[in-house]
């Protein structure tokens, strides 16, 4: 550093920030590949936390208002949970906590060629005849589905899981797939939601099925009734 001293102030000042500069850089490289995993804690918010909830609550730990809320009676009920399983005690969903309460939740699928071609199959199959937003919205309850706990974690595990969708049983989806499907799987892969995140839709006008009348209609599109 001596030679800095002999420089005007001005040069002084720019070195002297460089120098500081590079270190910082340094060590941001040293932690860029660092991987830090999320888990849900105390503060968080969503589905998981909900199934968190249903499944501390069916065991008797968890007594209060199914929310979705991490609050401090969830992070109890954990703590409760994790005591009982002789595991680590961190207070959080994490992952050996999560497996022990046999939650397992999804995440989207990249819009591949493969991906494209097996969602758009569905979508032309289920919304054939629909107006597009409503074949996007098939393609976004199923792209929910993965994303939420009561379904399989896949997106062919959510197509061909057993008697979710008439199109399988009926050969419709064996049929050659609509131009518009492919758009709208594309859309649907990549976040487009018209349903503002149902998981459940049908045809009032095909459908006896009592369950799916029993759920919350949040849009209708076409003729789709979307729920939650």
């Amino acid at each position: 550093m001596e030679f800095i001293k002999k420089l005007n102030p001005f040069y002084k000042i720019a070195i002297t920030a460089g120098l500081i500069f590079a270190a910082l850089a340094a060590c941001v490289d040293m932690t860029a590949d660092k991987t830090v995993t999320v888990y849900s804690q105390k503060g968080s918010e969503g589905a998981e936390v909900e199934a968190v909830q249903r499944v501390l609550a069916e065991r008797g730990l968890f007594t209060g208002e199914i929310t979705g809320y991490f609050g401090d009676l969830t992070e109890q009920a954990i703590l409760k949970f994790q005591r009982q399983q002789g595991l680590e005690q961190t207070g959080a969903a994490d992952e050996a906590t999560l497996k022990r309460l046999g939650i397992t939740i999804g995440q989207t699928p990249d819009a591949t060629e493969a991906n494209i071609e097996l969602l758009a199959r569905m979508i032309s199959a289920e919304g054939r005849g629909e107006p597009y937003i409503g074949q996007v919205a098939i393609g976004a309850v199923i792209m929910n589905r993965i994303e939420h706990p009561s379904f399989p974690d896949t997106l062919a595990g959510i197509i061909y899981e057993n008697g979710a969708f008439s199109a399988l049983a009926d050969g419709q989806f064996n049929e050659p797939i609509a131009d518009s499907a492919y758009a709208a799987a594309r859309d649907a892969l990549n976040g487009w939601d018209p349903t503002g995140g149902c998981v459940y839709y049908y045809n009032p006008s095909k459908t006896d099925n009592q369950f799916m009348k029993s759920r919350q209609v949040q849009k209708i599109i076409g003729a789709h009734y979307f729920c939650i």
